[in-house]
């Protein structure tokens, strides 16, 4: 761990809890976080430097990974008969508000605009410090059963 990684690492507020999702890309770039305790979830991560580009700001492409993880999963949490099914991306589109620093604490929360037989339409917004940095919609389709999505202990 760099030493900008360690510093992230402990801004973590309370009731966030890792998601386990520890393979893949979101394994490689995360780790994302999960805090339950409300009504609705919300995401959170720290601004790590594998996130940032040249100017040491959070890279648009790490942003846009996000949003594809809070829109599709908020559904997959909120929606009781989505909760097993992987949700596909079949168009997101994505408004950069603001920017985000190396060792910001970014969340996320998205909304389930609709539902229908194959799709779910979302929207949602990143934050930090209660600003906007990024909006976006999405719709999915309902996809193949998926395993679940758990949070890890800590």
């Amino acid at each position: 761990m760099t030493q900008s990684e360690t510093k992230t690492a402990d801004r973590v507020p309370s009731g966030f809890r890792p998601l386990a999702l520890t393979d893949g890309f979101i394994g490689h770039n995360g780790p994302v976080y999960i805090d339950r305790t409300g009504a609705e979830p919300v995401f959170g991560f720290s601004i790590r430097d594998t996130h940032c580009n040249p100017m040491a700001i959070c890279h648009g492409g790490w942003v846009a990974t996000m949003m594809d993880m809070v829109l599709p999963l908020t559904a997959r949490f909120s929606v009781p008969d989505l909760a097993d099914h992987f949700l596909l991306t079949v168009n997101m589109a994505v408004d950069y508000l603001g920017s985000a620093r190396l060792g910001a604490w970014v969340e996320g929360r998205g909304q389930v605009l609709k539902r229908t037989g194959r799709m779910v339409f979302t929207q949602g917004l990143l934050t930090v410090d209660g600003e906007p940095i990024a909006r976006a919609s999405g719709i999915f389709r309902i996809g193949p059963t998926a395993p679940p999505i758990d949070e890890l202990g800590g």
